[in-house]
């Protein structure tokens, strides 16, 4: 017995140190996405008849949630639905939208729910809106008017138009989408790297003469293995990029082989995937000799897979079908816990992120329609990266015991990234043991932070990879407290149990 616990334990070291300093993170890192997909809205933010509901048909039980998460961004409305929305349905008396066919999920939306309602509900939610645009068949004409109805103070056409729904106040939405997924042949209107290039700086710039004041976002391909991945980037960014601010990223995981191992290595890709478009990226800034660096917006990433096969047999042309309605395991907690260091290993050039997406759809808030709302496994990692991730991003040098998987050499079982609030006298390190078969023996010398101690060691573990929360058992997988890490003479010690998640909280002594 003895003999197989001491195989199973691996051990990891890290060095932090003030002055290792990765960058200052960017909150919208934190964001989330609302599409008009599934239960994302009808069933999800907006269920009038709920008993929760407010004025506004809002479920109050689901804001709850969401201010937990603390996210100060969510993308809306799309995701593939914008390829083919008419942003002028949602706007108006809610008795003279129109019911459209929804291509894109094969569904019929009710434009209930439209820009006006969804800028209230984030109010609500305290959250910012990141605004996409139909660059699928729509274009330069829309993109002005859709940024003249929403920011424009008053005194012209679109923004009277705003004032006369009843918002004498412009939304003030800074942070726009030029489309979604514009290369992959699934989208509604999806064009070559030339043409997308083409449509996108144009309508960039007239939507910044409308309100110089907007950042914009760059289609990036959908995902690395698209075959066009980096001549995509390079092309439209050759012709967009003194007129954007960012471009865009998107990636997924799944486990479809039930390779927990290699699934939880998935992260390499994704260091790979965010170094590839920050090279591509500089390659254009050294092309044209231009000043400005290009930052990155990671507004798409999650697990998903779960629900693919069910997806399939859903009826088409219904309302609010339950569409890619993932149940997420305890091992696909620990994928995301390790997302989130990957995007704050490179907080120098990742200033917005959306886990997609926030509600029923890919989500970690899951409800049933009249019933409850719950947290998925999901939420907790994110939850605590949202609340303690605010501040540095520090450089860890970690020496770490490794595994080799069919995908992956070298991968090292401690994923870890610390963040130092300096306002607060306060570090948090975030840790994923990957080791699936024990502990792992972690310490970390933690230079310059010799005065600070241990206030709580946080862990999601759960002795079932896949175990979930449902609406039956919502708390199955949940954090606890006193996971054991201790500090002493600047001296990290912890035994990181097998397969968990770790939020390791330390402040300076007073």
């Amino acid at each position: 017995m003895e003999v197989n616990v001491v195989t199973a334990t691996r051990k990891a070291a890290m060095i932090l140190e003030k002055d290792y300093r990765i960058s200052e993170i960017d909150p919208r890192v934190y964001g989330s996405f609302v599409e008009h997909l599934g239960r994302a809205v009808y069933g999800g933010v907006y269920e009038p008849g709920h008993p929760t509901a407010d004025e506004q048909g809002f479920r109050r039980d689901v804001l709850e949630l969401v201010k937990e998460l603390n996210t100060p961004i969510i993308r809306y409305p799309g995701g593939n639905f914008v390829s083919g929305y008419n942003w002028e349905d949602g706007i108006g008396p809610k008795e003279n939208r129109p019911r459209r066919l929804d291509l894109a999920w094969r569904t019929v939306e009710t434009n209930e729910v439209g820009v006006n309602e969804f800028a209230d509900w984030a109010k609500k939610a305290g959250s910012e809106v990141m605004m996409a645009i139909n660059l699928g068949t729509r274009g330069v004409d829309a993109a002005r008017n859709i940024v003249e109805y929403c920011n424009h103070p008053g005194g012209s056409y679109y923004s009277d138009l705003r004032k006369s729904h009843g918002y004498a106040e412009p939304h003030g939405f800074k942070l726009w989408c030029l489309g979604n997924e514009m290369d992959g042949p699934w989208q509604i209107g999806a064009k070559t790297a030339y043409e997308y290039g083409r449509v996108a700086a144009e309508s960039a710039k007239v939507m910044k003469w409308v309100d110089p004041s907007i950042e914009l976002v760059a289609c990036g391909s959908s995902n690395i293995a698209m075959p066009t991945f980096g001549e995509w980037e390079a092309t439209i960014l050759d012709h967009t990029y003194e007129h954007v601010d960012y471009v865009s990223l998107h990636t997924y995981y799944g486990n479809r082989d039930n390779d927990t191992p290699n699934f939880l290595a998935r992260t390499l890709g994704m260091d790979e995937f965010i170094n590839s478009v920050i090279a591509i990226c500089d390659y254009i800034k050294a092309k044209k000799r231009s000043k400005k660096t290009l930052h990155l917006s990671f507004d798409e990433w999650n697990v998903w897979f779960h629900s693919n096969e069910a997806d399939k047999k859903v009826e088409p042309w219904t309302v609010a079908p339950p569409l890619l309605e993932d149940v997420y395991t305890m091992e696909d907690a620990l994928l995301v816990g390790s997302m989130l260091i990957s995007l704050l290993r490179r907080a120098d050039r990742v200033k917005v992120a959306c886990i997609a997406q926030l509600i029923n759809v890919i989500a970690p808030i899951m409800t049933q329609n009249g019933g409850p709302a719950w947290r998925q496994t999901i939420f907790y990692p994110f939850m605590h990266a949202s609340l303690y991730g605010r501040g540095v991003a520090l450089l860890p040098v970690i020496k770490s015991d490794k595994y080799d998987t069919k995908e992956f050499t070298d991968v090292p079982y401690l994923d870890s990234i610390a963040v130092l609030n300096e306002e607060k006298d306060e570090l948090t390190i975030f840790a994923v043991n990957r080791n699936i078969e024990g502990g792992l023996d972690f310490t970390c010398d933690l230079r310059g932070f010799a005065d600070y101690s241990v206030v709580e060691h946080i862990v999601l573990a759960h002795e079932d990879l896949k175990a979930v929360n449902t609406a039956d058992n919502p708390n199955n997988v949940q954090p606890t407290a006193g996971g054991g890490a201790k500090a002493d003479a600047g001296k990290l010690t912890a035994l990181l149990p097998k397969a968990s998640w770790n939020v390791i909280r330390l402040a300076k002594r007073s």
